[in-house]
């Protein structure tokens, strides 16, 4: 194991900044701790290659300024998923492009010191300066338990120091034991006490690291060890330098198949593996399960590093407990579940309106600015209908994302949400998932956009995935204006049993298509793509407590700006292209005309202190429905109507015309554009919504080239399966692509789901006709 002793700030570093690491167990106020420290002096980016989050706050201790990493939670040092992985490699110095943590902050649950020194146990063996935390001290004092934190500093032999982030305890002290620390990296003396144990303190058996001392020179005897240029293959210390250090040595032994035996390979070659399976069978021998003997050793040097340390004096569960017997009571537990999540829900819809129509009306008026200041151009349309609109479609989902992360943050900070996924955790499995996948998928009858955005609380991967690749089968609130629309114009408004109304069951059918194709994908993608052994649904119930105004900001703040940059600059390029494709190759000379005609009609009834004369009247309406056809021709003979005309083909056995299949495809961007394109098509403007009685009269009206109506029963409800299971939404994909990090699933998502629509609108419209002709 390495000495500090013999620890240099790193060479070749991209900063001037000792980088000091927070890690601990999920829930042990890590992130409430990092906030404290750093303020709001913190950048976020992603870590190469990977979608988790990295965040780093940048302050001073001193004269010298630090980089503090916030890592992402993990039980263990032997990593289970790909957060747990990241915080292992930013620690081991592993991760590509990340310079060496120069210092280790273990952030430790003061209540359950035993199972939190079994991190400690690891982190130490690193060989780094360390600085062991005791959050939540008072919650434990509460509890009765006191803690001799000055005991455990000398047992551990690294500094120890007691806080209570949330409100803001101990944080001065920390911060000078930080400092105190922080100035001593590269003294030769430095953290002699804090980071270097003695062979015969170390957590395993003395026999284990014997036996990896033998793995060490088997390497090199192998001559698996590259050797530097110029130098003999027997001088050691040469072969010895170029080894990994010992605590990958160790880890791969005892993780087989883990990370660190592909860290390893990376490392050596596949040359290794023999000598690596080797000196396993000795393990094997000598301790029969290794993983037993880490965990039993491990916990029994945990438990000698507290002797002294706990004593239980006067306290009780408090507040949790009594919580507890109520929140998570299965009848009484559920119903207030269900309620907690109706009112998120409702707020979210409510709350979000306000904004929402604010952001729209300033749309409207940028748009009208840009109108009033320019002549009719292809220069103005691609400001008004392609970069406005693009912007308008892409802040206008800001407010739903804010407030869905703003309850999000404090449900999960004041403990509750881990209850929640305890709860509906056997509803869950259902779909093949665990109970933490329910809020992402409840998240999406609002908007998928953050409904994928929330999947980040979901630690193992599969599931995260599995969960983003159904999340959009849930129906949005776009697509209920085109539901409203065609149920409207066509459901009878007649009752069934007396009681339910058919349009309203017609709508709960929509709502329940998507719920029910999502069970079968599911469990197809966990038994496919996503296969793998199912991981074990182990929750922490962490201590309620008030949530801190600070995190849940952070999350609201990271997770709106983060949207705006990374994944609305795609969403505009997307709108841009589709109204491209929607504008040329037409000659739009004509209706640039009638627009100016039309604005300077305008202009001249303004300005009329009378009544307006009518020819003037009569001459705008002329004006506007010529203008409506033009509008409609042109868009018919553009590269997105010669697609719709090209794809009628394929979409008339699912009883569509052409022009549903334009209003499909212009409905890409989002899917309540296709009454807009609707409107467009059949030349009443773009100006219409769901409950336009022109639209509604020309959709009754349309007919095909033998006289028999378009729009039937099975059409409509062909049309809206069609919209209730396909990725019609660019926003939801490019989310998609930023939380994977890859375009594999969003193709896979807009692909599965095209093809599960086809299939099933073409059931419906072909079921359907059969129906009603018999």
């Amino acid at each position: 194991m390495a000495s500090v002793d013999q620890f240099q700030p790193p060479a070749g570093s991209t900063t001037d900044a000792i980088r000091v690491a927070l890690v601990g167990n999920p829930n042990t106020g890590k992130s409430t701790l990092f906030n404290a420290l750093a303020g709001m002096r913190v950048r976020t980016g992603n870590y190469p290659g990977v979608t988790i989050t990295k965040k780093v706050g940048r302050m001073t201790l001193g004269d010298c300024p630090v980089d503090l990493i916030d890592l992402p939670g993990t039980y263990s040092l032997a990593p289970r998923s790909p957060d747990e992985m990241v915080a292992v490699e930013v620690l081991s110095g592993d991760l590509q492009s990340e310079p060496p943590v120069d210092v280790i902050v273990c952030v430790l649950n003061a209540t359950l010191l035993q199972r939190s020194l079994f991190l400690v146990s690891q982190v130490l063996e690193l060989g780094r300066p360390t600085l062991v935390v005791l959050n939540m001290s008072d919650t434990a004092q509460s509890r009765g338990l006191r803690i001799d934190a000055q005991r455990l500093e000398r047992n551990l032999g690294c500094p120890v120091v007691s806080t209570s982030a949330s409100k803001r305890g101990g944080i001065d002290e920390l911060r000078q034991r930080l400092a105190d620390l922080v100035m001593s990296v590269g003294q030769s003396d430095a953290g002699s006490d804090s980071a270097s144990q003695r062979r015969d303190d170390w957590a395993l058996p003395e026999s284990f690291y014997q036996i990896c001392d033998q793995f060490r020179s088997h390497l090199i005897q192998s001559a698996c060890v590259p050797v530097q240029s110029g130098k003999s293959t027997d001088d050691l210390p040469a072969n010895t330098a170029e080894l990994p250090d010992d605590y990958l040595l160790q880890r791969a032994l005892l993780d087989r198949g883990g990370a660190a035996e592909k860290r390893l390979v990376r490392k050596l070659g596949a040359a290794i593996l023999p000598v690596l399976n080797e000196t396993r069978d000795q393990l094997r021998s000598d301790f029969d399960d290794v993983v037993d003997m880490e965990c039993s050793s491990r916990y029994t040097w945990a438990g000698r590093k507290l002797d002294g340390v706990l004593s239980q004096g006067s306290g009780s569960g408090g507040l949790t407990d009594t919580l507890d017997g109520i929140l998570t009571h299965r009848v009484l537990g559920l119903a207030i579940f269900a309620g907690l999540m109706l009112l998120v829900f409702q707020s979210i819809y409510s709350l979000a309106g306000y904004p929402m129509d604010w952001i729209d009306a300033a749309t409207g008026w940028a748009s009208d600015l840009v109108t009033d200041a320019m002549q009719p151009s292809i220069l103005r349309s691609l400001i008004t209908d392609g970069v406005i609109a693009g912007v308008g479609g892409v802040v206008i989902f800001v407010p739903q994302i804010a407030l869905l992360f703003f309850f999000l943050a404090v449900l999960e900070d004041c403990g509750y949400m881990a209850r929640a996924a305890f709860l509906v955790d056997r509803i869950m499995r259902l779909f093949g998932l665990s109970g933490k996948s329910f809020l992402p998928l409840m998240s999406s009858f609002a908007c998928a956009v953050p409904g994928v955005m929330a999947t980040r609380v979901i630690e193992n991967r599969r599931d995260r995935f599995a969960t983003m690749m159904i999340a959009p089968l849930m129906s949005c609130s776009a697509r209920l204006p085109v539901y409203l629309l065609l149920i409207g114009a066509f459901i009878p408004s007649i009752t069934i049993l007396g009681f339910l109304g058919l349009p309203a069951l017609v709508l709960m059918s929509m709502y329940a298509v998507g719920v029910l194709v999502a069970i079968p994908v599911s469990l197809i993608l966990k038994h496919t793509m996503l296969r793998g052994e199912a991981a074990p649904f182990v929750l922490e119930l962490p201590e309620y407590q008030w949530p801190d105004p600070t995190v849940v900001f952070a999350k609201v703040w990271e997770a709106s700006r983060e949207f705006l940059v990374r994944a609305g600059t795609l969403i505009l390029a997307a709108s841009i292209l589709i109204w491209f494709a929607a504008y040329w190759p037409g000659d739009h000379t004509r209706q640039y005309e009638l627009q100016a005609e039309l604005a300077q009609i305008d202009q001249q009834l303004d300005a009329s202190e009378s009544s307006p004369a009518e020819p003037l009247l009569q001459r705008r309406d002329e004006v506007s429905e010529e203008l409506k056809v033009i509008s409609s021709d042109l868009l018919e003979s553009s590269l997105l109507g010669r697609v719709g005309h090209a794809i009628e083909p394929a979409v008339r056995p699912l009883g569509w015309d052409w022009k549903i299949g334009v209003g499909a495809l212009a409905s890409f961007p989002a899917r309540e554009v296709i009454i807009s394109t609707l409107g467009t098509i059949y030349s009443l403007g773009g100006d219409v919504d769901e409950e336009d009685e022109g639209l509604i009269g020309a959709i009754r009206a349309a007919t095909w080239p033998d006289g028999s109506p378009v729009y039937t029963i099975p059409t409509v409800l062909s049309v809206m399966v069609f919209f209730a299971l396909c990725a019609q939404c660019v926003s939801t994909l490019l989310v998609i692509r930023r939380e994977t990090n890859s375009w594999r699933w969003p193709v896979f998502s807009f692909t599965y789901m095209t093809v599960v629509a086809y299939i099933g609108a073409m059931l419906t419209y072909q079921v359907g006709s059969l129906w009603t002709a018999g």
